[in-house]
């Protein structure tokens, strides 16, 4: 007895689900391979997307060079970074333990409100977590993210100069040039979508950091450009890099100021800005681009950043991007892409048109008639009085 549709879309349904569970443990259990990996490829999608806005952008900037100029910029942009950290990292530091005597005050306030008669201090809390036992996991922290930082550096550059062998390789894939060329168009849109992803967050993300910036050096917090620096990289964690970046400089404003307006009004402008950029700005540059449900948005962070620590945090939307982009390119996941977008209707994603530069916005694609009906006028005009169509040769 042949099974029924119903029977086999339940068996489809439940292989992808275990296919689901599957993957996601292969994915905890090689993370420390796969983290460096899925990093470079972060940085080779947003050098890419930096080579096509250069040529986009400047008139005298060919193809060619564009790719090897955006590579110098990034190095020289993310040399720059780590130069600007090393620099305040320690007067930075160096300030916090300064705020310890303001910092045990506060404390003794709050602690008096709530009736707590003898509150902890800052001394009392460093001497119980006993900041010794801790060397050796920094160190080794810090061991594993250069280890890290290395290994994504030399994947990088690898994908990158293997780019122009994807073609050769998509041949030898895919026998029909109809194949091919729904594979490179796939690939397109998943890349677009990751590009566009990164773009909008980059730019939304130093307007916040701009806005905050002056709002910091108006009312005089210490370090505001290391404050501007530190929102601008938490921007590229959704929803809880914009809680931080709200939160952290009023705090540190009740410690460095004798009165509390400071931290009133840098808490106020700070919220009106991520209103503003967060509720205007941002949903026009990202237009139709993403569509991703906001409570997929969160699942994504939880489970990405479960199985990943903070480089899962950082990748867990261009991650989401790229599957919704996946699944909804063929019918039997459809279904998928469907739950994880925010309208249920992501048939965008499988119709957008690729190739486009970031900075270009989500221009509306031009109808395109579909594919058996343009096979039908294609074969109408290739066949004679007869009828007979010509064979068509991949």
């Amino acid at each position: 007895m042949a099974p029924t549709a119903s029977s086999s879309a339940v068996t489809r349904n439940a292989l992808v689900i275990l296919a689901v569970i599957v993957g996601g443990a292969a994915l905890a259990w090689l993370a420390n391979i796969l983290t460096p990996l899925a990093l470079a490829m972060f940085l080779s999608v947003m050098i890419d997307g930096f080579a096509r806005v250069l040529e986009h952008r400047l008139p005298g900037v060919s193809r060619r060079a564009a790719l090897p100029l955006a590579i110098v910029l990034s190095l020289a942009m993310f040399g720059g970074s780590a130069f600007f950290v090393a620099e305040n990292a320690a007067g930075f530091a160096s300030q916090l333990v300064a705020y310890t005597p303001k910092l045990n005050g506060l404390i003794a306030r709050a602690a008096t409100m709530v009736g707590v008669d003898a509150p902890v201090t800052i001394s009392t809390l460093i001497q119980k977590l006993d900041p010794a036992q801790y060397v050796g996991v920094v160190a080794k922290a810090l061991q594993d993210f250069l280890s890290t930082a290395s290994f994504v550096l030399v994947y990088a550059g690898f994908i990158i100069a293997s780019r122009r062998t994807f073609e050769r390789k998509l041949v030898a894939m895919f026998p029909t040039r109809e194949e091919r060329q729904d594979a490179v168009a796939a690939f397109l849109r998943i890349r677009d979508g990751m590009e566009q992803y990164l773009w909008v967050q980059t730019i939304t993300g130093a307007m916040v950091a701009v806005a905050s910036f002056v709002a910091m050096l108006a009312v005089g917090l210490d370090d505001a450009a290391f404050w501007a620096f530190l929102i601008f990289i938490v921007c590229y964690i959704p929803v809880v890099g914009g809680f931080l970046g709200i939160v952290a400089p009023p705090v540190f404003a009740l410690l460095q100021f004798d009165t509390i307006w400071p931290a009133v009004i840098l808490f106020v402008v700070l919220n009106l800005v991520g209103v503003v950029v967060g509720n205007f700005i941002y949903p026009r540059m990202q237009g139709r681009s993403l569509n991703i449900d906001p409570v997929v948005v969160l699942l994504a962070l939880a489970f990405w950043g479960a199985i990943w620590g903070v480089a899962g945090a950082f990748l867990s939307t261009p991650l989401t991007v790229m599957l919704m982009v996946i699944l909804a390119q063929f019918e039997g996941t459809r279904w998928i892409a469907i739950l994880l977008s925010a309208d249920g209707a992501p048939q965008h994603l499988k119709e957008a048109r690729p190739d486009v530069p970031p900075d270009a916005g989500r221009q509306p694609k031009a109808p395109v008639k579909p594919r058996a009906a343009a096979a039908a006028q294609s074969g109408a005009k290739s066949t004679g009085k007869s009828g007979a169509r010509r064979p068509a040769h991949g």
